[in-house]
């Protein structure tokens, strides 16, 4: 899992500087982290973005040779109409 540091103790102390109360710049250095940890948690990493395209190469395959078998059905109908 991806994670980022976040200094919540520099955090507060930066809030506390700008006139933030005690209580007040711990609340809100608390929702930040928690609202930068579950930003991360959705975040996709390469390997499932590579794991998502070789599924994606699997499916594609399968519809190309799906896709020959139909033309091939048409294709013997089209002769058959034309030279029975």
């Amino acid at each position: 899992m991806v994670s980022i540091t976040f200094d919540t103790l520099k955090f507060v102390k930066r809030l506390k500087a700008a006139g933030f109360g005690e209580d007040q710049a711990e609340a809100l250095s608390d929702a930040f982290k928690e609202s930068q940890e579950t930003s991360i948690a959705d975040l996709a990493t390469k390997s499932d973005l590579k794991e998502l395209g070789l599924k994606f190469d699997g499916e594609l395959k399968l519809l190309k040779w799906m896709l020959s078998f139909i033309l091939a059905g048409i294709a013997a109908l089209i002769i058959k109409a034309f030279f029975t």
